[in-house]
């Protein structure tokens, strides 16, 4: 059974940095497509970063590029997102997923919000 659970979300102010973890169970980050998403109120679901498996690479958002960085650690199968220069736009719940078999698991969301 897949499970993620997201951590590291709170109240900052603009220009703070934040860093976000999501620890896995049941699959493996290194060898997943590992992502992180946004939902900003009444707005829909947005992709912000990806790792591919085996070190193949990152994508961002473009209003993220420059400013997050998405991350893994392979002892503590844990998936991560250093956000800097943080702006009121990023206000979200931001959630990590995994593609593991086909199937897209989520974690439960850690709210992180952006105050000017």
């Amino acid at each position: 059974q897949v499970q993620l659970v997201e951590s590291g979300g709170g109240l900052v102010h603009t220009g703070d940095s934040l860093r976000l973890s999501c620890a896995v169970s049941g699959a493996l980050v290194t060898s997943s497509h590992m992502s992180w998403f946004r939902q900003a109120p009444g707005k829909e679901r947005e992709f912000v970063a990806r790792m591919r498996p085996g070190g193949s690479g990152t994508d961002y958002t473009d209003s993220v590029k420059g400013r997050f960085t998405i991350s893994r650690d392979h002892r503590e199968n844990t998936l991560y997102l250093q956000m800097n220069s943080l702006e009121p736009g990023d206000t979200a719940i931001y959630y990590c997923a995994v593609l593991y078999w086909g199937n897209q698991h989520w974690g439960q969301g850690t709210q992180v919000t952006v105050s000017s």
